[in-house]
Parts: C-alpha cells; structure tokens; sequence
C-alpha cells in the first residue's frame, strides 16, 4: 500500500508502528527500498503498550508524529488524533460470517476494528464483494482499493523443481485445502516472499479452493507467475479470478479434480489470459484510488 501511495504522488508518507524488536525488524524489511520517513518505536510488550493506547485514548497521535493530513488506521491500532483524516481498510468480514472459525481474540480484535469503521472518515474495502458486504453488514459504503501484485510475480526467473499442482494457505475452514487430500497438490502453508513466485512458475497447476475471500491474492500472484489456476466458485473470488480461471466447487473433490485436468488442457489460453487479468492490479492504482479517497473526505 505505501509503494502505492508513493508511485501515486503522494507526498511526505510516513509509516507509524509501536513494535516489538522482532516486529521491528519484519517492518524495517517490508519497506525496504520504498522512499518514506519511519517512526517504528520499538517497545517491550507492544502489544499491551497499544492495546492500553488504544484503551486509554491519549495521548493524540499529533503529540508524536506532529499534524498531518491523513491518518490510516492498521488492523489492531486505533488510536487517538486531534485532526486530519481518519481512514481504515476492512480486508474481509470472515468473522462476522463465520465465527465459529476464528479465535475469540481474533473475533475481538477484528469487532474493533470494525465498529472503528463506523467512525472514520472514509473506509476503503479491497474489493467490490467485499465493499457491499461492509456495506450491506455495518451499513458504511467503502471505497474500493484492489490490492496491487508485487513485481517479483512474473513468468521469467526461476522455478522450483518437484512441483506439480501447487496449493499454498494454512490449514484450516475458511481455505479449506482438506478437500484437496488424495488429489496429489502440494499444499505449502508457509513459504518466504522470495520462495513464492519460484514455486508458482514450478507448479503446472494453481489450485484455491477457498470458501470465502476479502478478495484473493494468491490467485492473480499465480496469474501473473503465468500459471494456470483453478479456483472456487465462491462469489468472493470473482474479482480474483475474471475470466481466466477455471471455477469449480470447493465441496467437490471430483469437480476441483477435472478442474485441475482442465486447466492443463486450456494451459495456453489461461496463461494469456491470466497474465492478461494480472496487469490490471498494480500498486500505483492502489495509491491513486486510496488518494481519491482521502481528497473526498477532507
């Protein structure tokens, strides 16, 4: 999102953060190479320091960071300000739809941030299904901001070898990769953002069998890694997926299985296509959408 902001025009742009030192570090390497001020403080127990920040409501942001235009809210901080925008970005409503599939913290959590959204000044959603879902659950209309696809996910570098249909995602409901068991996927469920493009070029196949998305990344990362995917038919995947993957029923093992030998037949065609529906999602249309969004709450 900040590269975005940045290729966008936007000026002054400074990341925030209370961290603890191991958090520090992985926000230090995320935003290696993007040209923003930093004020990541590292403290012990972080997380209690912004959970009582958030409690307490004081001190105001202004008191450390000086006035500023915009303030957009993460996931878990929410606090105070005195002036300026306040803006926020809601990812998913999978723990309203399904609680029984979220830790009570993570159900806890994500209500804050949700409530939170009723009082910004302008609330982004990383799609369109998801923007209506906000809409028609916390009665608040988001603007749309499409999450843009790195540029490490291209079809030229190198591929892992040994991979043939390739699954990536945590074990649990909501991917549901259990449906794939006895289809012959390598399921990865952890894997370093350097490792990822090599083994989606690898792969002959990418398979998503999801059952409910904010919008679905992993899908148009292996479009624009120029391998063919097959994805589930849940509506929360249509914006993902275009018309260049194969949709199946992610219930259906049979159907996710001649999904799969489908995709290999149309490899050429899908390829095109995928490549074709990647381009559309690029981190400089993130930021000018997101910069719309502020300019009409100021």
């Amino acid at each position: 999102m900040l590269n975005g902001l940045v290729e966008a025009g936007a000026d002054d742009v400074v990341a925030f953060a209370p961290a603890s030192e191991r958090g520090a570090r992985r926000i230090d390497e995320s935003l290696d190479g993007i040209p923003i001020e930093r004020h990541v403080r590292t403290l012990p127990v972080s997380y209690a320091w912004r959970e009582a920040w958030t409690a307490l409501k004081r001190p105001r942001l202004e008191r450390i960071l000086g006035d500023f235009d915009v303030f957009h809210l993460s996931d878990w901080l929410h606090v105070p300000q005195r002036g300026g925008v306040r803006a926020t970005t809601i990812y998913d409503l999978a723990p309203l739809h399904f609680p029984e599939w979220s830790h009570r913290r993570t159900r806890r959590l994500h209500g804050r941030s949700y409530r939170e959204a009723k009082r910004a000044d302008v609330v982004f959603a990383i799609s369109e299904f998801t923007a209506r879902d906000v809409e028609q659950r916390l009665g608040v209309r988001p603007c749309v901001a499409y999450p843009g696809v790195d540029e490490r996910y291209t079809p030229d570098g190198p591929s892992a070898e040994g991979v043939d249909v390739l699954a990536i995602g945590t074990r649990e409901p909501r991917k549901n990769l259990e449906v794939l068991d006895g289809l012959g996927v390598r399921v990865v469920d952890y894997v370093t953002d350097d490792e990822l493009p090599r083994l989606y070029r690898g792969a002959s196949v990418f398979v998503f069998p999801s059952r409910f998305e904010g919008f679905g990344m992993p899908v148009v990362e292996a479009m624009a890694s120029g391998t063919p995917v097959v994805c589930s038919n849940h509506p929360s995947l249509d914006e993902a997926a275009g018309d260049a993957a194969v949709r199946v029923d992610p219930e259906n093992s049979s159907a996710i299985a001649r999904g799969i030998d489908e995709a290999r037949e149309r490899r050429e065609e899908l390829v095109a296509k995928g490549l074709e529906h990647a381009r559309k999602f690029t981190w400089r249309s993130t930021g000018e959408a997101l910069l719309r969004g502020y300019r009409s709450a100021a």
